[in-house]
């Protein structure tokens, strides 16, 4: 009994010492950086854009999953012209915004590239979960390119897969 009562005391004191680990992907990068304010009148064409994520994807049954990393990649195809995002929103599987990662407009300089990174432990988008944003770019200048990289790694088998935005307007 004095090593029952013993081995429970050792692992209460195990579990109470244990942080717990930040989501990074709810603190994500100081977007004031990239911070920038556009005329409400510009000469600039405004399109949006729906990208699927995976943060979770089904294993076996319905009823088991296995937890992925995305990484949400956001690219300016342009050599020339500078790409100015106006939201990236995080919604779930059934439709429910779960955040936005900047409020005011962000830039991005020709051919430059900036990531959004969804934990592998952030499961709250679940097996459907995907992003809209919203952009602007000089007029004749190619379409930003969003895509997902999900991955995950157990023991020496790994999984690995791709999306790629869908302009809806």
């Amino acid at each position: 009994m004095k090593k029952f009562i013993l081995l429970f005391f050792v692992t209460i004191t195990l579990f109470s010492c244990m942080q717990e680990k930040e989501i990074s992907s709810i603190n994500p990068e100081n977007w004031s950086k990239r911070e920038v304010s556009l005329p409400t009148k510009d000469s600039l064409m405004h399109g949006t854009s729906y990208l699927s994520i995976y943060s979770q994807i089904y294993s076996s049954t319905e009823h088991k999953t296995h937890n992925l990393t995305a990484m949400v990649s956001l690219r300016n195809t342009s050599e020339k012209d500078t790409l100015f995002l106006l939201k990236a929103e995080y919604f779930d599987t059934h439709g429910t915004s779960l955040r936005n990662y900047f409020s005011h407009p962000i830039y991005l300089a020709p051919l430059e590239t900036t990531a959004i990174i969804i934990d592998e432990m952030d499961v709250e988008g679940g097996t459907g979960s995907n992003f809209i944003f919203e952009w602007k770019s000089p007029i004749g200048s190619p379409e930003p390119l969003f895509e997902g990289v999900m991955n995950s790694t157990v023991g020496q088998q790994g999984l690995s897969f791709t999306t790629q935005s869908r302009r809806i307007k």
